[in-house]
């Protein structure tokens, strides 16, 4: 009689390699069907490791001798055909490995064999306590409660077809209500359509909790996920499971979020869509919005954006009439948006950190009762420590920076040099390293020195830092917001962490230091951001109407588009501008881009990798029409951490064509390497699909 034939699970892990590998499956041993998503144990080399299913065959290139059998099966239901369409067109787009894609979006603690044990995980992770959100004391904003404007917005987004693909834009200024109109429709969607669920994305963790309550107000009866790296991994776990269960009926999470399980997706919202937060800087480069778009049509399902200041791309994706564009022109509560005033440099005190008029107007507004916001884009104390007798700068001896000088930091309450890139703390030099000078001077200035003066020119003032250092924790960042909220912040001083989607009600005057350090830069995004930061910051004040604020912005450059476009808050008009300039240069969204990078203990190392790179894909396209590949160049920060950076600009007309190049460029430099390491030379190496800098 013959022998039943073995079954063979091919079988991908988080390894940067594209292989499957071919594993045994005991239907005896794991008392099951293998089935495409389960997320098994395995053994790999001598150790185990967890890997997911992704085929199922009676055949194998390898000796079956040499197969080794899958050790145990989750508990976790499987991932979902749709989930695992998404993660493969990942894995293709921005050319990673699946494993690579899919396994870091499932939480820790799910990737722990431990916390499996025969499927008791998933009743220890169901007895975990809901984390209690406490409920917004802001009024929830019923549909009968809302302006016309508004009212115009809800019944566009509800006459949406659900299970048709369509991109929505709402373009609401800042203070408009997006926020409640959203919420009303996802509540209506969630009432009308059976087990429906809906995923709310966010840029950034500290914008999570104000929602998180917003949300709990206005949908208390519906169960709510949130997904974000600031859980512990036991409380993301459970978050997960909820979704992946169709429990959880509302989603919400950063730009991880967009690769978890929801059987019952109905609809996505992703508020501030022009963030570049939503783009992953490390390891798989993808886009969450973008992503977020392509699920939305792999499931059918609308998608709405949302933002006062649109990203260029979304913009040019309305003027094709590609994304349907609903508008918010007015602020509620009748609330006008500040008064702009550009106050030259040159009118500057000279040596001081403000300027008299902006202390004189602080004072006024202070006096009148009003919360006032300092953004300057720098935190710490100052940029720079130098010697004032030669030319010593504080420079960081493992990177092409400066190391910031900092008054405290962290635990630390006497003043330090650190550098923001790689870390390296030290305490800052009594004298100069080089000539032996004690006149040692900071250079520039960061939120901590502006606090300072702050306190000296207003003493009586309640001062509130909010950066990095005072806001390291989603917890302490709430408690921070919380003040503002509560009008125990008289005068706030911080960074952009301040400028997006906050809903402060007393804020009378904004001031906006050093605006030009972010607007003359090697990124030619550049102008854009800066764009968005200044307006997303002005729309901070005067949300709660009477009186109109003021919003002060020191520049050397008053005449530049930025500024006076800004001025008269004419989004359409910079768009045309912006999208004008970048056809000119053949930038995007006329063109997509990919950087190939890399870095190694030398860059003539990195370079030379790099010049290979490109003369590969000179002799495999040698008529390559509009794809261009440029010279090798080091980055604008050329060395981290002690590693030499470089990077290869790769440009083309089609994304089908730049697509084509990158898969091949991609076997290429595999073939010499042990995942993404050169066997020569140890040069580490990526491609990353649509960057942001370049």
């Amino acid at each position: 009689m013959k022998s039943p034939e073995k079954i063979i699970v091919q079988v991908i892990l988080d390894k940067p390699l594209k292989d499957v590998f071919d594993y045994i499956w005991n239907e005896a041993h794991l008392r099951t069907t293998p089935k495409l998503g389960m997320l098994v144990e395995l053994p790999f080399g001598s150790s185990s490791l967890v890997g997911i299913v992704v085929g199922v065959s009676t055949h194998s290139n390898i000796e079956l001798a040499k197969l080794k059998a899958v050790k145990t099966l989750s508990p976790l239901p499987c991932l979902d055909k749709k989930i695992r369409e998404l993660a493969e067109f990942a894995s293709r787009y921005y050319i990673y490995g699946l494993g690579e894609t899919l396994l870091p979006a499932i939480p820790k603690w799910w990737r722990s064999p431990a916390n499996w044990e025969k499927g008791l995980g998933v009743a220890r992770i169901d007895k975990l306590n809901v984390i209690k959100i406490t409920p917004s004391h802001d009024k929830v904003i019923d549909p009968e409660q809302l302006n016309q404007d508004q009212v115009d917005a809800l019944r566009h987004l509800s006459d949406a077809d659900h299970k048709k693909f369509q991109t929505l834009f709402l373009n609401g200024v800042t203070g408009s209500g997006k926020t409640a109109v959203y919420l009303n429709y996802l509540q209506q969607v969630i009432s009308n359509h059976r087990d429906a669920q809906v995923l709310i994305l966010l840029p950034e963790i500290n914008l999570t909790p104000q929602l998180e309550r917003r949300i709990a107000s206005h949908m208390p009866n519906q169960e709510m996920a949130v997904l974000h790296s600031g859980l512990s991994d036991k409380q993301r776990a459970r978050a997960w499971y909820a979704a992946t269960t169709g429990k959880a009926k509302v989603i919400l999470g950063t730009r991880l979020s967009i690769l978890t399980p929801i059987p019952n997706l109905a609809t996505i919202v992703v508020d501030e869509e022009h963030d570049s937060s939503f783009k992953q800087q490390e390891g798989l480069g993808y886009s969450a919005r973008d992503l977020a778009i392509w699920r939305a049509k792999n499931e059918s399902i609308p998608i709405l954006l949302c933002s006062a200041t649109p990203s260029l791309e979304t913009w040019h994706a309305i003027g094709q009439g590609r994304y349907k564009e609903i508008k918010l022109s007015e602020r509620i509560h009748q609330a006008q948006m500040p008064i702009i005033e550009l106050i030259q440099t040159q009118q500057a005190d000279r040596g001081t950190v403000i300027s008299g008029i902006f202390k004189r107007t602080l004072q006024n507004n202070f006096q009148e009762g009003r919360q006032a916001l300092i953004f300057v884009n720098r935190r710490g104390f100052a940029p720079a420590l130098s010697c004032g007798s030669c030319d010593w700068l504080s420079e960081c001896p493992d990177c092409s920076g400066f190391m910031v000088m900092h008054k405290q930091l962290g635990s630390r309450r006497s003043p330090v040099l650190c550098c923001h890139h790689c870390g390296l703390t030290k305490s800052v030099p009594r004298s100069c390293p080089k000539c032996g000078d004690s006149d040692l001077l900071p250079l520039g200035r960061g939120t901590q020195k502006i606090e300072e003066q702050i306190r000296e020119i207003i003493p009586q003032a309640k001062v509130l830092r909010v950066d990095a250092d005072t806001a390291r924790t989603g917890k302490l960042s709430e408690a921070l917001f919380t003040k503002i909220h509560q009008g125990e912040a008289d005068i706030i001083v911080g960074t952009q962490m301040l400028s997006k989607g906050h809903d402060y009600q007393n804020i009378g005057l904004v001031c906006v230091l050093d605006a030009d350090a972010r607007l003359y830069s090697n990124d030619y995004r550049a102008p854009e951001t800066l764009f968005a930061q200044l307006v997303q910051v002005a729309g901070r004040a005067g949300r709660s109407g009477g009186e109109q604020a003021k919003m002060l912005i020191e520049t050397r450059y008053p005449n530049d588009p930025v500024y006076q476009y800004l001025c008269n808050y004419d989004l359409a008009g910079f768009m045309k501008h912006l999208l004008k300039d970048r056809q000119d240069s053949r930038l995007p969204p006329y063109v997509s881009q990919a950087l190939v990078h890399a870095q190694s203990t030398h860059m003539a190392d990195s370079l030379n990798f790099l010049a290979g790179a490109k003369v590969f894909l000179e002799k495999k396209s040698p008529n390559q029409g509009r794809l261009v590949c440029f010279d090798p160049v080091p980055k604008a920060l050329a060395k981290v951490a002690g590693k030499e950076r470089a990077q290869l600009l790769i440009e083309a007309e089609s994304r089908t064509q730049l697509q084509t190049q990158l898969n091949a460029l991609d076997e290429f430099l595999r073939n010499q390497s042990t995942g993404r390491i050169t066997k020569q030379g140890k040069v580490r190496w990526s491609i990353e699909r649509d960057p942001l800098l370049i």
